[in-house]
């Protein structure tokens, strides 16, 4: 039989609170062009619920609406939000010989049990307990499963509500309580949270978290995208009770992401905590290779002291133990990052502060072969300046004069010729200049090296 009505909502969801009547609205819409329709609501727990009015008849193509409501209930639900022993069953049958809307609910309700062969098409309607209270104990337990479904039925429960709640909540999510069992899970609470838009002021919660800081903690990086966007939102550089800014708490866990998002939107990288930290000096504690090469590109300083004992990022590294770290630190791999991409105003940032030059990767290769390789001169003119090694070798053997040839840019080659750099250099392999020249059938190449002395004899 085809189906003889449009039911709103294909679930009884009913906003749950203990000790009062709780109500829905379910919205019905006939199908039938030419006949009433028939309809009748039975429930498996009538002791439990109520139905107004449990049956009645909608014109052909008309609309009517019947309510739902739960009785008091002085203990939360066994399941939810999705209530395993409830449900409802929605019987609906045409009605050509019932000519009147205004037909009594209890005449048709005898019309559905005494009519012979009468043809019906039935909805089975499951029930769903939402709200905040059902949400909050939830949280309060750990079950993220739980909150995910009630929040994808009802979007609101989290966004709409009001400030003391959305803390509360937010504290409840990240101090669970003892019949939690799953603290593990409090990270994916949190962040479920916020994702569904939970509001939290400046200073929450009992670390001093600003809204930003939550998003920073739990790795929101869309949250995070949102929030420097919006002015009104405070200062970049809020800190908690510790002093620690957002970009602390990034560094601290190693959210590379959400740390260059911070500084891309005018964070201060090198901003110190009540203890004189930065984020470089929590990136370093922990060995964060990544995070601490990240931070010295985006212009943090490694010559920054801590208030206890004076020690600066590379300090705290050495002091842990993290050997690459201190190398890192050097800032050498910043250097050398910088020259193969030929970033120069980056170059010269890094060092004026006093970053290694010596730094080479596991070819050997130093910041000054790099930028020689991939013709970048300005960057070539910038290391020389700053007294890059002319005559430095890689694993190979060769000096960056040997791969500024390889690389075929004419004016890198004619830079360190300026410079000082021997045409005649010979690679492990005996290889000069000129040998990799002609090699490459670079003409303009070759001839600039044998005017500047390159000896044909050794190629």
């Amino acid at each position: 039989m085809k189906k003889l009505v449009e039911v709103s909502e294909q679930e009884i969801r009913i906003e749950f609170a203990l000790g009062c009547k709780c109500r829905t609205n379910i919205h019905l819409k006939s199908l039938s062009p030419t006949a009433p329709v028939a309809f009748k609501i039975q429930t498996s727990a009538p002791h439990k619920f109520l139905v107004n009015p449990p049956s009645g008849l909608i014109p052909p193509l008309s609309s009517t609406t019947f309510q739902v409501v739960l009785k008091p209930q002085s203990q939360l639900p066994a399941t939810f939000p999705r209530s395993t022993s409830d449900r409802f069953l929605l019987k609906t049958a045409l009605a050509p010989e019932l000519a009147s809307d205004s037909t009594p609910s209890e005449f048709i309700n005898s019309w559905f049990n005494s009519a012979t062969h009468l043809t019906t098409h039935d909805i089975k309607l499951k029930v769903y307990f939402l709200g905040p209270l059902l949400l909050r104990h939830a949280v309060s337990v750990g079950d993220v499963e739980a909150a995910r479904k009630l929040i994808k039925r009802q979007r609101s429960v989290v966004a709409e509500l009001p400030p003391p709640e959305a803390e509360s909540l937010y504290r409840v999510a990240t101090q669970p309580d003892d019949t939690n069992t799953s603290s593990g899970n409090s990270d994916d609470m949190v962040g479920l949270l916020l994702e569904a838009g939970l509001k939290v002021n400046e200073n929450a919660g009992s670390k001093g978290w600003s809204e930003l800081h939550v998003a920073v903690a739990f790795d929101q990086t869309d949250e995070i995208q949102r929030l420097v966007t919006e002015k009104e939102r405070g200062s970049l550089d809020c800190r908690d009770k510790e002093g620690r800014t957002p970009l602390h708490l990034a560094a601290s866990k190693g959210q590379l992401e959400s740390a260059k998002v911070l500084v891309s939107a005018g964070a201060q990288v090198d901003f110190q905590s009540k203890d004189g930290r930065t984020a470089l000096h929590r990136a370093a504690a922990n060995g964060d290779r990544r995070m601490v090469e990240m931070l010295l590109e985006l212009g943090a300083d490694p010559t920054i002291s801590d208030y206890d004992l004076g020690r600066s990022a590379n300090d705290v590294a050495g002091d842990k133990g993290h050997k690459e770290v201190v190398k890192i630190l050097d800032r050498g791999a910043s250097v050398l990052n910088a020259a193969r991409r030929g970033e120069v105003e980056v170059l010269e940032s890094l060092l004026e502060k006093g970053a290694s030059l010596s730094f080479s990767d596991q070819y050997g290769l130093t910041p000054l072969h790099t930028a020689a390789i991939k013709g970048h001169k300005d960057a070539v003119m910038v290391l020389v300046e700053f007294g890059a090694d002319l005559e430095s070798r890689d694993a190979e053997g060769h000096t960056p004069l040997h791969l500024a040839v390889e690389g075929g840019s004419v004016e890198t080659v004619q830079v360190l010729i300026n410079r000082g750099a021997n045409v005649n250099a010979k690679s492990k392999k005996g290889a000069t200049p000129l040998y990799i020249s002609k090699l490459m059938e670079y003409q303009h190449i070759t001839q600039l090296l044998l005017h500047n002395g390159a000896a044909a004899s050794l190629d």
